[in-house]
């Protein structure tokens, strides 16, 4: 499975307030509490005591919450401005 996300592309990220204002399903900023230097691109799989769950695309090649913990939303990814300027797609069917 290809990620949404390639290294190098530029994003439109619009800065979260709360925690709440972040859905399941959606691209965003976030910083591991564990690891507070490191801001990863990953798509909110659940919220968490501390945060949320966030995952890559790509189950088999990440480092997400399975690696680092819980994460706290920085921004939620609102466009990809290059190369491909769009919206994100949906989350891909893990299940499938």
């Amino acid at each position: 499975m290809s990620p949404t996300v390639a290294s190098g592309d530029r994003l439109l990220v619009r800065r979260v307030r709360s925690a709440g204002a972040v859905r399941e399903g959606e691209v965003v900023l976030a910083r591991f509490t564990s690891r507070p230097e490191l801001l990863v691109v990953k798509r909110v799989r659940r919220a968490v005591e501390g945060g949320h769950w966030v995952q890559g695309d790509n189950p088999f090649v990440t480092d997400d919450s399975r690696a680092f913990g819980p994460a706290v939303v920085v921004g939620r990814v609102v466009a990809r401005l290059w190369p491909r300027p769009g919206f994100l797609p949906p989350a891909p069917d893990i299940a499938a």
